[in-house]
């Protein structure tokens, strides 16, 4: 694992970048969850 949390912001821009794509539909749900759970623990 990298040092970098993902970040709302973060996920928001890879979600955005997959819709217009059309590629990595499946990281979409794992970023967003990952987010979260990030910021959780502030």
């Amino acid at each position: 694992m990298g040092k970098n949390k993902m970040t709302a912001k973060s996920a928001q821009r890879i979600q955005s970048h997959a819709d217009r794509t059309g590629k990595n539909q499946g990281f979409k749900a794992r970023a967003q969850r990952a987010a979260a759970k990030n910021d959780s623990k502030k």
